[in-house]
């Protein structure tokens, strides 16, 4: 199994990010109700990431299997969620300019940077077909009917969720992490009841 810590998340740019975390932790004071709602966003988000990630085979395989069938993107939607979670959690007058800061960096840098990245590697992969998927399943809205444009020509394993794509996905760091930021604001949560 792959080491859940992945060292390129120990870069100096991430520094401030770590620090404006540890920050939060530190001045907020969650509310039970709030931390219910924003553990469950959070939650949510970790479940959508995981089953993603379960399904994901990068540059091998064309994945329209789980969420994909759903949604282009499942794998930035579980982190939206996640990331409103912790607003949510933070509660109080931190709640509100940490979801729109969130929303500002997500909306405006890194998804359309990632979007126009990955398509143009997905088109150059797997062409017309990539098109047609890009044109017909949602990006970030996940609709409620999947994906009826292709079936996989890979046995039935293939296209359900598996362990080892998970683990290969790196997504056993991304699980740490978010248990480990809920540990901290419950242990917040706790100090303050």
């Amino acid at each position: 199994m792959r080491n859940p810590i992945r060292l390129k998340n120990f870069r100096l740019r991430f520094l401030p990010y770590y620090a404006v975390g540890l920050l939060v932790v530190a001045w907020t004071r969650p509310t039970p109700l709030g931390f219910a709602i924003g553990a469950g966003l959070a939650c949510a988000g970790l479940a959508l990431r995981s089953w993603g990630a379960g399904h994901l085979v990068k540059n091998d395989h064309f994945t329209v299997t789980g969420p994909y069938a759903h949604v282009r993107h499942p794998l930035y939607l579980g982190t939206l969620l996640i990331g409103t979670g912790f607003g949510v959690i933070a509660g109080g007058w931190l709640a509100l300019p940490l979801i729109a800061a969130l929303g500002a960096w997500f909306f405006l840098d890194y998804f359309p940077r990632k979007e126009r990245i990955e398509s143009a590697r997905l088109e150059a992969l797997y062409g017309a077909e990539y098109a047609r998927y890009r044109a017909e399943v949602p990006a970030l809205l996940a609709s409620l009917r999947p994906w009826p444009g292709r079936t996989p020509e890979e046995p039935t394993a293939a296209a359900s969720w598996q362990a080892h794509r998970f683990a290969d996905n790196n997504e056993l760091g991304t699980l740490l992490a978010v248990v480990a930021g809920l540990g901290l604001f419950a242990l917040r949560a706790a100090v303050f009841v």
